[in-house]
């Protein structure tokens, strides 16, 4: 389940509510679009009824997403939802629970008062003994993880100290007796300012035009120059943009990344390579031997099984795409997912696409990918009422699959 943030109008003050997976927020008062942008992750706070108190709040792990595996001979996975404590600390809660849901959070800012317990454990194995149940019954070693399509912050949770008795701070009731001498004031650390959010104008560095985009958008697009943009370092960075027109008007555009790259530990220079590498069952060309190895992946979010069969079908296919036509005016589904989580989903694509999983999944902890090229393309689909499927290649996609991925 996702939960709600307030947040005041960076424009005319009023207050704003979005979900937790929104990055582009248009205030409903003076209809005025920011992107939001924090530098690490985003942190929030729960609201705390203690009045007067001096507010102790302790770092939580927020994590969703889907977490992959290769191990033995299968790619596995798991959808992850949790919120786990960020510190060694036995008095506190384990878990928030279903507070997050049941609670309207708002950002930390320079103006929350209190002091902030270190966040000291690591995050990755905070994310592994959460996902550890799913291989569980699986047997063999696991040569590779991945988080895809994640969404990462810290959440806080409120405490207060009275009379050697450490207090929830939203239902005011003690949680821990601390120990004679105990301080937990020792653990607290002072806000940064790299904690900041940041609210940038959804203006086109380019010409000047509104850039569009949904609310989970991570790529906006803008139909004046035929550009898109994505956020890095708090400020717009433009994108490679690749569009092939559809057949109708009533082509749906769903986007991919085309990342062109060699493999090093495996040697992929070439399509034909990678063909080899795999042991795809198709006869071997000599023009694959000089053409560029492109892998691809979905640019949205999808159920991992989906994620793995799109991005292992296209990849294999490699079909040579003619760019053509404008993206003004066209049906474009959302970019939710980064470029830079699809090159991390490289060595999944790599290990779902062969043939010999056996061979490959062995090799995948010495493999590295030297990327060439990161290209956003819009690939055309027709709608048939049930699925979404390609008009070149054929390859098709559930509708309530693609609507589900919207909420993972």
């Amino acid at each position: 389940m996702g939960f709600t943030i307030e947040q005041k109008c960076p424009q005319c003050g009023a207050p704003i509510e979005f979900e937790e997976t929104d990055r582009l927020i248009r205030c409903p008062y003076c209809n005025v679009e920011n992107y939001l942008f924090a530098p690490g992750h985003f942190r929030f706070v729960l609201p705390n009824k203690a009045p007067g108190k001096e507010i102790i709040y302790a770092p939580y792990l927020r994590f969703k997403g889907n977490v992959y595996f290769c191990q033995g001979q299968t790619v596995g996975y798991r959808i992850v939802d949790i919120t786990r404590i960020g510190l060694p600390f036995k008095g506190i809660p384990v878990s928030l629970g279903l507070r997050p849901q049941a609670m309207k959070m708002k950002f930390m800012t320079g103006d929350t008062k209190g002091s902030f317990l270190n966040f000291s454990l690591k995050a990755k194995n905070i994310i592994s003994n959460a996902a550890r149940l799913s291989s569980a019954s699986s047997t063999g070693k696991i040569f590779h993880r991945a988080y895809i399509g994640e969404t990462l912050s810290i959440i806080y949770l409120p405490l207060f100290v009275n009379n050697g008795r450490l207090f929830d701070a939203i239902l005011n009731r003690p949680i821990y007796r601390l120990t004679h001498g105990q301080d937990i004031s020792e653990l607290t650390i002072k806000k940064k300012p790299q904690w900041k959010i940041h609210f940038i104008a959804t203006l086109c560095p380019q010409c000047g035009w509104n850039l569009e985009g949904e609310r989970d958008s991570v790529v906006l697009n803008c139909n004046n120059c035929d550009s898109a943009w994505e956020v890095s370092k708090g400020k717009f960075v433009r994108v490679n943009l690749f569009f092939m027109e559809g057949q109708d008007k009533d082509t749906v555009y769903l986007p991919f990344w085309k990342i062109r790259a060699k493999v090093k530990g495996l040697e992929i220079n070439s399509y034909g390579d990678f063909m080899r590498q795999t042991n795809q069952p198709r006869v071997s060309q000599k023009k694959w031997e000089n053409q560029a190895m492109h892998f691809w992946s979905p640019a949205f979010k999808i159920k991992p099984k989906v994620f793995l069969r799109l991005s292992s079908q296209i990849t294999v296919s490699q079909v040579c795409f003619q760019a053509q036509g404008s993206i003004h005016g066209k049906n474009l589904y959302p970019v939710t997912l980064p470029g830079t989580e699809a090159i991390q989903g490289l060595k999944l694509v790599l290990a779902s696409s062969a043939i010999n999983k056996e061979k490959v999944l062995s090799l995948l902890s010495n493999i590295k990918f030297d990327i060439k090229e990161l290209t956003l393309a819009y690939l055309p689909f027709t709608d048939t009422g049930h699925e979404m499927v390609q008009q070149h290649i054929g390859i098709s996609i559930n509708k309530n699959t693609l609507n589900y991925g919207r909420y993972l």
